[in-house]
């Protein structure tokens, strides 16, 4: 079964067929809400939250073929009002979540992925979710407008600067690092 007719079974009111998509999208949504948010127990209440409320608010998708930048889009939502809710939010983000399968680190990459780490920290949520759905999780600017509710030239620009401003962080960094 597709994910559109999961979402036409759930629309009717089955809960299989929303378990269903639940397992298909969890693991997304929880990446972006812990690379968004920082924090794993965040990450989660925002993920479950986003279901609640799809699920609640499913009969409503007039295209079932949209659900999964909907749910994208509800998550963002959640995202953006939780951290306006935590003022003094930790900004560390847990990188080391998403390479769980990889070896054990070696000194210089765990020193590279702490400066990558403070860098995410001092962007925007929006900027942070548009570099990590591009670069960690292979989103096209397309899909990633859909997500958050953008144009698509309005991704690609941020995309840009944001790139470039990271880049021009971890080169002072660098440069820090080697006086």
């Amino acid at each position: 079964m597709t994910i559109t007719q999961q979402v036409i079974e759930a629309q009717k009111g089955s809960r299989a067929a929303f378990g269903a998509l639940y397992e298909s999208m969890a693991g997304d949504l929880y990446r972006m809400a812990l690379y968004t948010l920082g924090n794993p127990q965040d990450a989660e209440d925002a993920v479950a939250e986003t279901f609640a409320e799809a699920w609640k608010g499913l009969k409503n998708l007039r295209e079932p073929e949209a659900f999964r930048s909907w749910m994208f889009r509800i998550l963002s939502f959640r995202c953006k009002r939780k951290i306006g809710r935590y003022v003094a939010q930790r900004r560390e983000i847990d990188l080391d979540s998403y390479y769980e399968t990889a070896e054990e680190a070696a000194p210089e990459t765990a020193t590279r992925h702490a400066e990558l780490n403070e860098a995410l920290g001092t962007l925007t949520v929006e900027e942070r979710s548009i570099v990590l759905l591009s670069v960690l999780e292979g989103y096209t600017l397309r899909e990633i407008a859909a997500m958050l509710g953008l144009p698509q030239g309005t991704v690609s620009s941020k995309l840009s600067r944001t790139l470039k401003k990271l880049r021009r962080q971890l080169q002072e960094n660098g440069k820090e690092a080697g006086k």
